[in-house]
């Protein structure tokens, strides 16, 4: 039979591999916008927590008969819950393009309870809309060709998030939404015009509409002191997660997982998966060091607000100020997950984390 067993050059992968791969990375897009990217990312949370759960179950009943050791969990984590079924670049990614398009295209599907430009209504789902399904599959691929690079290449930050970003500003440039846009306060981190409510008109696919002139990430939750603190929290108990289980990716589920109380519209729930997965990296990073649990876990606590912080930061320049969803959480993972990477490439520190460099 005929092989493609020709290498790709820098991904590092056989053809035939490769395009079983990007198919299903396509479909994983058109998934996502069909679902809408919240409610594929909750997926993302909830595959990713059986995954964990079933690592956490092997290693305390030992190998399973014809499953490699870590082989079954995983299957389940890395193929299916950062894979083309659910991963944030594809699938989150996918529906975060279908609402850039759908936001220009069909301004008449906007909710009439939705307050901020209808190319971030992440919660929207678009059903079976073959020209939406179809920009998600496209981003879909976009995003595992990215992700794939990057890891190709080397690049010492996560490549999963950073796809995310990237394929989001991709989105703006394709569909004609401003890169950053224009601050209508003092400068791009002032969020003020927002508690003033102030508005200003907007042209959205031909239809005239006065929004707010500025529109940051989360109402709730863009207080310095108020993210700091929920960083600390969600920093600790991730810490204390992967204390206690050694999953590294057990308190990110179980943040993704809450989010569905904020897609079904209970008010001020936090978003907090950026800072639960860089708490545990805190953890993971800080023990070998000192070799102390209270340190340990303190260091969390300090990753935690970090990496809250820096959400707070990104979605003040990236996201606030134009009619597209970008991903602070994202934003902010690659940033933290960058510093790690340079820091344990350069001897400082003991380990990468999760980054496999």
């Amino acid at each position: 039979m005929f092989e493609l067993a020709l290498q790709i050059p820098v991904i590092g992968m056989e053809v035939e591999p490769f395009l079983v791969l990007l198919i299903a990375a396509l479909a994983g897009g058109a998934f996502g916008a069909a679902l809408g990217a919240l409610p594929a990312f909750i997926f993302t949370g909830f595959v990713v927590f059986l995954g964990e759960g079933v690592a956490i179950l092997q290693s305390e009943i030992g190998a399973l008969p014809s499953v490699p050791d870590d082989q079954l969990a995983a299957g389940i984590t890395g193929v299916l819950g950062f894979g083309a079924l659910t991963g944030p670049h594809i699938a989150f990614a996918g529906g975060v393009a279908a609402t850039a398009y759908a936001g220009k295209k069909y301004p008449e599907m906007e909710p009439d309870t939705w307050d901020y430009h209808f190319g971030k209504d992440i919660l929207y789902a678009f059903g079976t809309k073959p020209d939406i399904l179809a920009v998600g599959a496209i981003f879909g691929g976009i995003g595992l060709l990215v992700t794939l690079i990057a890891g190709g290449l080397g690049v010492p930050t996560d490549g999963i998030a950073l796809s995310v970003f990237l394929t989001a500003m991709l989105a703006r440039v394709v569909f004609g939404y401003p890169l950053i846009g224009k601050a209508a306060g003092k400068s791009l981190l002032d969020m003020s015009p927002f508690e003033r409510e102030e508005m200003r008109a907007a042209t959205d696919g031909g239809t005239a509409k006065a929004r707010l002139a500025t529109e940051p990430w989360l109402p709730h939750q863009y207080k310095w002191g108020g993210v700091a603190t929920i960083g600390v929290v969600g920093g600790i108990l991730a810490g204390y997660i992967w204390l206690q289980t050694g999953s590294v990716f057990l308190g990110y589920a179980v943040s993704a997982m809450s989010l569905l109380f904020l897609n079904l519209g209970v008010e001020k729930i936090p978003v907090t998966h950026h800072i639960t997965l860089m708490g545990s990296v805190g953890a993971v990073v800080v023990l070998p060091m000192v070799g102390s649990d209270l340190v340990a876990l303190l260091a969390a606590g300090a990753f935690g607000a970090l990496s809250g912080l820096l959400g707070e930061l990104t979605q003040r320049i990236f996201y606030s100020h134009s009619g597209t969803h970008v991903d602070p959480p994202a934003m902010a993972i690659v940033i933290v997950m960058f510093l790690v990477g340079v820091l344990f490439l350069l001897g400082v520190i003991p380990n990468p984390g999760y980054l496999g460099i």
